[in-house]
Formats: C-alpha cells, structure tokens, sequence
C-alpha cells in the first residue's frame, strides 16, 4: 500500500488530497496558502509528516487543445521543488477542467462560500484521474 499526496496547484491557493493505491480512493485533505505563487512549504511540510506519501500527483493545466498552458512552467518549477525538498517521484496529471468540474460536485452556494472546498476537491479529482490510471 502506498500513501499519495495530490496537489491543484494555484498562485493563491494550492489543494492537497490524499489516496491510497490499495483503495484506489482519493479523498479531499487540504487548502494551503500560496503568496502569489509561493507555497506555505511548512503546511506542505507538515502533511507529508503527517501522512508519509511514497509520491505526488500534481495537476498540470493544458488548453482545450491540448497545448501547454501559461501555468506550465510554474507548475513544473512547483513539482521540481517537490522533488528537490522531499526526494520523492512526482507525475504529473492533466487536469483540464478539473476546477470546474469539483465546483459542479458541491452543493449550491457551498462553493462561493469557501474557495478552498474547490481547491481541495480538484486534486482530489486530479489524485483520482492518477489513481484510475495506474491500478
């Protein structure tokens, strides 16, 4: 069994979920501060203690036709400081739509009142794209 921490990746915000390879389940985890794209990397820090992920999924934004994103690079520099901090293998998941797509599983109104939820349910959505993927 292996514990994976999954990230949605934002210059404000970052969401954190978590899995389990023998469940095949990602389940929502956390919200973490970002000042204009730098991460609270003692919150990221705390969550890996805490959870002792053998890797990371982080999403990676592409536009509709496939083509890379202007968030590309800060998202790859994002995974390599990961990497670097932890030493631990980082994926990478296509994550287009993924916000979207957790806003519209909230309840009405639950997202406008905490970005957060969205943030945390899209890497949920990109940990379990990952997990779907490699079972």
């Amino acid at each position: 069994m292996e514990t994976v921490l999954g990230f949605d990746y934002g210059r404000c915000r970052i969401g954190v979920a978590v899995g389990q390879t023998i469940t095949g389940t990602g389940s929502p985890l956390a919200t973490i501060k970002a000042d204009q794209g730098k991460p609270d990397w003692q919150a990221v820090e705390r969550l890996i203690n805490e959870w002792q992920p053998t890797l990371f999924v982080v999403g990676m934004p592409k536009n509709m036709d496939g083509s890379a994103h202007q968030l590309t690079a800060t998202i790859t520099r994002f995974g390599n400081q990961l990497h670097g901090r932890y030493g631990l293998p980082v994926h990478y998941v296509d994550e287009r739509l993924s916000s979207r797509e957790a806003e519209r599983s909230l309840l009405p109104g639950q997202a406008k009142k905490d970005k957060g939820v969205i943030d945390r349910v899209a890497a949920q959505l990109i940990l379990q794209t990952w997990l779907d993927q490699n079972r």
